[in-house]
């Protein structure tokens, strides 16, 4: 898969972020930890991407696999790079990569924007017996918000890091436009969406129900989603941490096309969506829970049904302010977070070397490598910190690397050893503690 090559040992930054952590200097200075080991997945797992899932096309675009499955997320593939934005500065091969990967995704998204994985090229591989309107790009359909949210994400934080607008041309103003559309129409699903997905022989979180526009939901100002970002069904229709997430991208594209392309028009579209789903969120997202006070319910149909858990798979409430929607210490995220860390939230799971949330995606009682790190890259409590930090080092399976869910009371035990997205996460932890310890 890999045709390409970063040279990061002529990063001087890179060099430094190994060697505080090699040498337990600054954040990585807490008793406990063995360095040599961290310094070791820390390289690792930084160059995962590059080194196994890259794939430079003809066309001059960039090709990501998620790892051990030969198909492209839009999800994955964007957080599979976010963790090289930062040097992409310094180097002219990240920039290279990064904006190939976007112009890929762009051109999926004009190709089916309701498609969440697809093919290098158009070869009808993937899930082509799905009752869904078909492509042979298309390796799965199944519509997630945060599929259309991470490659604007991904391009905003590009062109907010090295100032380079190569990547916002003609397409790319299609592609969001497209989504502002798709988000629009499925504020109402029931009634306007031409979306449906059924998936025969399968487990039920695999398909959609009723006949695959999935169960009835009510009007809220939120929009639609069959999926989770895990690839699991809704069971109810409005996915509050990625109708957060949507909330970010549009104000990202708000400011895109004011101030790339010019376009007040599209700019006040994006605004009054963003303005539209957000008012959803906090009239029909909130509930007021009998021991933590106000928090932000998984998901709700707008009927008043709410269902109550968070998943480790981002975008979740547990992220919140990875996403950018709300502060680590506002009120109602800081309540919600003392829900999710507990056991009142069925896919938090505890064992003899770790401790987290998990996923309905994976065996019962496991917990996500992804989940404890978006714990620690959430936390304002550096004593949090370093202990997840410590359970990360030592739950890697002996393998030095991250994986998808593992069993916390035996972590050789674990699903998917080729994961980059949790790899990619992995590092961008330790690059966040190694800035956060520099002297400002």
């Amino acid at each position: 898969m890999n045709n390409t090559t970063v040279n990061f040992q002529s990063c001087t930054e890179w060099k430094n972020i190994l060697q505080a952590i090699q040498m337990g200097h600054g954040a990585f200075s807490a008793d406990g930890i063995d360095r040599e080991k961290l310094g070791r997945m820390f390289e690792k797992c930084f160059l995962s991407t590059i080194e196994t899932t890259v794939e430079h096309l003809e066309d001059g675009s960039v090709f990501v696999i998620t790892g051990d499955i030969p198909a492209m997320w839009l999800r994955d593939s964007a957080a599979q790079v976010r963790h090289y934005i930062p040097f992409a500065r310094q180097l002219p091969e990240l920039q290279v990569i990064i904006e190939g990967l976007i112009r890929k995704q762009v051109f999926c998204i004009n190709t089916d924007a309701y498609a969440n994985a697809f093919n290098k090229e158009f070869n009808g591989n993937g899930h082509s017996q799905d009752l869904t309107e078909s492509n042979p790009l298309v390796w799965e359909r199944k519509y997630e918000i945060d599929s259309l949210c991470y490659p604007v994400q991904l391009a905003y934080l590009y062109w907010q890091e090295t100032g380079s607008t190569t990547v916002f041309d003609a397409s790319f103003k299609e592609a969001v436009l497209r989504i502002i559309d798709l988000w629009t129409v499925e504020q109402r699903h029931h009634g306007d969406s031409p979306y449906q997905f059924q998936r025969f022989n399968c487990p039920p979180s695999d398909t959609l129900r009723n006949h695959g526009l999935s169960m009835p939901t009510n009007y809220t100002g939120m929009t639609w989603s069959g999926f989770r970002p895990s690839d699991d069904a809704c069971v109810f229709g409005y996915l509050i941490p990625a109708n957060m997430f949507a909330v970010v991208a549009l104000r990202y594209a708000e400011e895109i096309f004011a101030v790339v392309y010019g376009d007040k028009e599209a700019a006040a579209r994006a605004a009054g969506l963003k303005e539209e789903i957000d008012y959803g969120i906090q009239t029909y997202g909130i509930v007021n829970h009998p021991k933590y006070g106000q928090i932000y319910a998984y998901e709700t149909d707008g009927f008043g049904n709410y269902h109550m858990m968070d998943d480790a798979n981002v975008p979740s409430l547990l992220s919140i302010p990875y996403l950018g929607y709300a502060s680590a210490d506002d009120s109602i995220y800081a309540n919600t977070r003392k829900f999710l860390l507990s056991k009142d939230n069925p896919y938090y799971c505890e064992g003899k070397y770790a401790r987290g949330i998990g996923s309905p995606h994976t065996p019962e009682g496991f917990v996500w490598h992804i989940g404890m790190t978006m714990q620690a890259l959430t936390s304002l409590d550096s004593d949090e910190i370093y202990e997840i930090v410590k359970m990360l080092v030592t739950t890697d399976g002996n393998t030095d690397y991250m994986h998808e869910g593992f069993n916390p009371d035996n972590p050789e035990e674990f699903t998917r050893p080729w994961f980059a997205w949790a790899n990619s996460l992995f590092a961008e932890l330790l690059c966040r503690l190694h800035w956060a310890s520099e002297p400002s």
